[in-house]
């Protein structure tokens, strides 16, 4: 950006009447576009400012008490992706500011000291700190949102957003009494309801029907077999060398896992017709067309664009805009279709500049409801599978799409500049970020190229 002002201060110099003009008489001055919404693409920061994500990272995801991690202590799960980062970048442990990790059903105390010793494990030494932080399923997003800002504030140049959970060892449960003031304010009273009855209220209200659940559930199962098949989770998922316990005789077996165990690939619409409703007797939400309870981790290494530039990284995405919004909790499934938009204006971007979606599927019918409300080409979505065939480990899922994102954008090349990834969060909220692929941008042009534009300004319209 320098180099640019400094080549219109040479030119400025040329359009000056004569040199006998005093400068500061001269109306004419060289400064960093500013344009905002009138221009094609908004930067917020200067080239070596951004964030970029120079790897990203996470385990298999398998299913609860019964797939690969059953007996996998779940800093266990966080260590291997932590390590990764480093060894894969041969990144200096100790130059990380921080390492913020999204969790949502240990208690805070436990999994945050689970979380230190994992650092350990992964051989950061004891200068680098930890923190845990949650806001429900974006919890892994939240994390990698985090660890942006505080590079983007100074306190730090290299810092590490990760996600875990093990829905094995920490059930989803309600700890000691319910504070009885609830039954007196409504929303708050639904902050209590089960999510499946959410995803129930979301289908009545908006009138997405059992087929089109059960069809969106084969499509994910359909797309992510097709990728586990074609190997295009090699790149995101890092193996982990671990045990299996035979319940029975206590024989522990050694084993490594590096594959999502809940795929199924021959998942069709007559076998999830079969399956009766969980929630509601004349409802439309099935265990198959919901995410799968599911265990994993998943981690994501951020820097300076300038400190990734001198340590000689390559950038796999550039971190742009994160949104959280808050949504009425009796329908907490429509969080997408709030936090999207917002995301996606705060980069100074129009949803159709968007290349690809990761949107969790928590359930069928909150995923079919925003992606039909959004007005997405299905082809943009979850072009892996999502959470219904992959699994929804809640802390870990922000962090895990983050990988799966950037891996396939990576793939795509210049087909696909931007992404998003979004999610519900109980309780009723949102979160969306806005990512762009690592080598779509350099110093002297950062805007996407505009296609047959008459008018001098979108504002003109």
């Amino acid at each position: 950006m320098e180099k640019a002002i400094n080549r219109q201060k040479v030119l400025l110099q040329h359009l000056r009447p004569s040199s006998s003009v005093p400068a500061h008489d001269s109306l004419l001055s060289a400064s960093a576009c500013l344009a905002g919404d009138s221009a094609a693409y908004q930067r917020s920061s200067v080239f070596g400012d951004d964030v970029v994500i120079v790897a990203a990272y996470r385990t298999a995801l398998c299913k609860s008490k019964r797939g690969g991690f059953k007996d996998t202590h779940a800093d266990d799960l966080l260590a291997p992706v932590l390590k990764a980062l480093i060894d894969k970048t041969n990144l200096d442990p100790s130059e990380v500011g921080d390492i913020i990790v999204g969790s949502v059903l240990a208690p805070g105390s436990q999994r945050a000291s689970e979380c230190r010793m994992a650092a350990f494990y992964a051989g950061f030494p004891e200068t680098v700190p930890v923190r845990t932080v949650n806001r429900q399923c974006s919890s892994g997003l939240q994390a990698v949102a985090d660890v942006a800002a505080a590079i983007r504030a100074g306190f730090y140049d290299i810092g590490i957003g990760a996600g875990l959970e093990s829905m094995t060892v920490n059930p989803m449960s309600w700890d000691g009494a319910v504070n009885p003031k609830v039954k007196i304010f409504e929303q708050a009273k639904n902050c209590l309801l089960p999510m499946g009855i959410t995803s129930e209220n979301v289908a009545h209200r908006f009138g997405v029907t059992r087929e089109q659940q059960d069809q969106a559930a084969v499509e994910s199962h359909r797309k992510a077999a097709a990728a586990t098949a074609s190997g295009r989770f090699k790149d995101e998922i890092i193996p982990v060398s671990t045990k299996i316990v035979d319940p029975k005789t206590g024989e522990e077996k050694p084993v490594t896992i590096s594959i999502d165990d809940g795929i199924r690939p021959n998942a069709s619409l007559a076998d999830l017709g079969k399956l009766k409703p969980v929630f509601k007797k004349d409802g439309t939400t099935t265990a198959g067309n919901s995410s799968q309870v599911s265990d994993g981790a998943g981690a994501v290494l951020l820097m300076k664009r300038s400190v990734a530039m001198q340590k000689g990284l390559p950038i796999l995405g550039i971190f742009r805009t994160f949104a959280a919004v808050g949504v009425d909790p009796a329908i907490m499934g429509v969080g997408p279709a709030v936090a999207i938009p917002a995301a996606v204006k705060a980069a100074g971007l129009e949803l159709d500049d968007i290349d690809l979606f990761e949107i969790n599927e928590a359930f069928a019918s909150q995923f079919v409801y925003c992606r039909n409300k959004l007005e997405i080409d299905p082809e943009k979505v979850n072009v892996n599978g999502g959470a219904m065939a992959i699994g929804h480990p809640l802390g870990a899922t922000g962090a895990r799409c983050v990988a799966t994102l950037l891996h396939e954008m990576k793939r795509r090349g210049k087909d696909c500049r931007f992404g998003v990834i979004s999610m519900c969060i109980g309780t009723g909220m949102g979160a969306a970020a806005v990512f762009e692929r690592g080598d779509a941008v350099d110093e002297l042009c950062n805007a996407r190229k505009v296609e047959h534009q008459n008018l001098m300004s979108k504002d003109a319209r």
